[in-house]
């Protein structure tokens, strides 16, 4: 279960218990479950159904922070705009994107967007990020998909993207969405990058491409 999403009056959001800045205690916005209850709900809106949530996204992705503030109040009563700007300011994996907020907790401020980072299967266009990339990343699996991902590579297949992971430990997590005892591929992004194939950083450790040939692949082992 995550965190309870709070609000320190100086220092803005934050999870856990105490402020990270001040130490201070805050007042608490949404517990674990409502967090993640409202986190996936605006996840999918943004990346998926956006019709059916009763928004509009424009090419890149975004949406106007009180079209979705009023989309998740329709959906659950006890959301409001407090709620949604907190789990966007402390997702731990950077899934979504404010910008030209003019403060943490306004509900419709001019020009204050949103959009999901990365995960879409709608048809956006995402501009890059100068981060740079691991010379290794990796990507977690079902057993049953490794053959075909040996013969073929990794292909974005309902997404728009493929998605790469910083870490082993964050490719697992990912691979156990689909299997208790995933396989982790090694991604050779050194050598990707070096043949030209762009690779791109999409919230915290999360990295994108439009596809991994088999030959910068390996699987990793126990």
């Amino acid at each position: 279960m995550p965190d309870a999403v709070r609000r320190c009056p100086e220092d803005g959001f934050f999870e856990g218990d105490t402020c990270p800045v001040c130490g201070g205690a805050g007042a608490q916005i949404l517990d674990g479950a409502r967090r993640r209850q409202l986190s996936k709900f605006v996840s999918g809106a943004l990346r998926h159904f956006p019709e059916d949530a009763g928004i509009e996204v424009d090419e890149a992705g975004r949406t106007d922070f009180d079209s979705l503030r009023s989309a998740v109040k329709r959906q659950y009563d006890w959301a409001d705009g407090e709620a949604l700007a907190g789990v966007i300011a402390t997702d731990p994996k950077g899934r979504f994107e404010r910008t030209e907020a003019s403060s943490e907790s306004s509900a419709a401020a001019a020009g204050d967007r949103v959009r999901a980072a990365y995960g879409h299967s709608i048809d956006v266009t995402l501009d890059g990020a100068d981060d740079p990339v691991p010379a290794t990343l990796y990507h977690g699996t079902a057993p049953r998909n490794a053959d075909s991902i040996r013969e073929a590579g990794l292909k974005p297949m309902g997404r728009q993207q493929v998605h790469l992971s910083e870490s082993v430990a964050t490719a697992r997590e990912v691979g156990r969405r689909h299997a208790a005892d995933p396989v982790v591929f090694v991604v050779d992004a050194a050598a990707m990058q070096a043949d030209d194939r762009r690779i791109v950083k999409r919230g915290t450790e999360t990295y994108t491409t439009a596809r991994v040939p088999p030959q910068y692949l390996s699987v990793l082992e126990n």
